[in-house]
């Protein structure tokens, strides 16, 4: 193995008492939970992003991350470069899957046509270091919100042929998905969206954002791609409001447009707090549709309003990740995928191994906790308590459909006022505090 990383070992397993910060103290990716080696239901995968190109910038100042490997240029030597460091950062966190934009791995050319050749040249190195290592993609998707001709939209754009640059951008990187053998691809709508409707025409910015969508579908079958499309929701930031709000607005997008039955969501933390929900509140609504496809495991800052794209490391929140992720039977698709980045602070890159570390953990707890809980039983059957004037009766008639309106009103007029059970919120955390400890 390479040696970008000499002073950090092979992360390994060292059980909750080591107190090794290159260990994992609770992540032990054969150990079993719920049937499953917990590799299997997280599905780990690092973003190239924010592993090799996030220099740590931020609204008020310059970045500050050091990587020797890195010789600051948009060249495509130094793109090349950083394939063989990023697949040693993922060796030696055993971490097996991976994520990119097509401009993390490979840069911008003079014409359109150059810059295609540049992403064919890095999906050569990276496929042969993923045949070489075992890593896989998890998904790929196409930066359409960096560049500046992306300044007004990509699919919405008011101008046509950034419309075509765009869908030319999409189609190369999803051919190079399929290549890399990727498992999905997302489109994330970073600026496909307004800052004013004094000078947007919405309806026709959504039907154009829907013709990319289809092209898609119709590209991916005619060249064999079957991996599972994903829409990425995110209601603000860089736009004043973006299309893709939250999970609700884009399940209701995909069936006005015929998409649904292609497209699942990839939900993450981080946007769920940006649109004013909890990531619990937006995994419940997509798996309610059947939708939920992968997460980006981060969490945002409340303090800060904007895409902060923390390590996740809040315990209740990877709980309530994992218990829905069990409920619905674990991922049939997607992953983890540890769309977060260092603290500006945390500028060393030892520092990115302390973050995957407490990330992964964090999961391993939360997976753990959440399997309890289930096994329990008493969370399930308090809610199930709580609607069973549904499972018979005048509740069951209603949810098959078997009565009227003036039915209704005759069984409401021959009964006594009904009386509602608490709700007991404070005892249910009482229950959850049980386990997160």
């Amino acid at each position: 193995m390479p040696q970008h990383f000499p002073n950090v070992p092979v992360i390994k397993y060292e059980g909750p008492k080591s107190r090794n910060p290159f260990a994992f103290k609770h992540y032990d990716a054969n150990q079993k939970v719920a049937g499953r080696r917990m590799k299997d239901h997280f599905r780990f995968a690092a973003a190239y992003w924010h592993v090799m190109r996030n220099g740590l910038a931020d609204p008020f100042g310059a970045g500050t991350a050091l990587m020797p490997w890195d010789d600051g240029s948009d060249s495509l030597d130094n793109a090349l470069r950083r394939v063989p460091v990023f697949f040693e950062f993922l060796e030696k966190c055993g971490i097996d899957y991976y994520c990119f934009h097509d401009r993390d791995v490979a840069p911008e050319g003079a014409t359109l046509k150059e810059t295609h050749a540049n992403l064919a040249r890095v999906v050569k190195e990276l496929k042969a270091h993923q045949k070489a290592s075992g890593r896989r993609l998890l998904w790929g998707t196409a930066c359409l919100f960096a560049h500046p001709r992306y300044a007004q939209g990509a699919a919405t754009s008011p101008s046509a042929d950034v419309f075509a640059y765009a869908a030319s951008q999409v189609r190369h990187a999803l051919e190079a998905t399929k290549a890399l053998g990727g498992e999905g691809y997302v489109f994330w709508g970073g600026r496909e969206g307004y800052a004013s409707l004094l000078n947007t025409d919405m309806k026709r910015e959504l039907e154009h954002l829907a013709a990319l969508l289809h092209l898609s579908v119709e590209h991916a079958r005619k060249i064999g791609f079957k991996g599972q499309f994903y829409i990425e929701p995110k209601p603000r930031e860089p736009s004043t409001h973006q299309y893709d709000s939250d999970a609700a607005a884009c399940l209701n997008f995909l069936r006005e447009h015929g998409l649904l039955k292609h497209f699942k969501l990839n939900l993450e933390t981080n946007h769920a707090t940006l649109a004013g929900h909890t990531m619990e509140h937006e995994m419940e609504v997509a798996i309610a549709a059947g939708a939920l496809g992968s997460v980006d495991a981060n969490r945002g800052d409340t303090l800060i309003g904007w895409d902060t794209d923390q390590f996740p490391t809040d315990l209740y929140l990877t709980t309530n990740i994992m218990l829905r992720i069990l409920k619905m039977g674990g991922f049939t698709t997607g992953g983890l995928n540890f769309d977060a980045k260092r603290r500006r602070e945390s500028h060393e890159p030892a520092d990115l191994f302390h973050a995957h570390i407490g990330g992964m953990d964090a999961f391993a707890r939360g997976l753990k906790i959440a399997d309890a809980i289930i096994r329990d039983g008493r969370l399930d059957r308090f809610v199930d308590r709580r609607y069973a004037s549904w499972d018979s009766g005048i509740g069951r008639k209603v949810e098959s459909g078997k009565v009227t309106l003036a039915q209704l009103d005759a069984y409401a007029q021959g009964i006594k006022p009904p009386r509602l059970d608490s709700g007991r919120q404070e005892m249910l955390e009482n229950l959850i505090n049980e386990y997160v400890r």
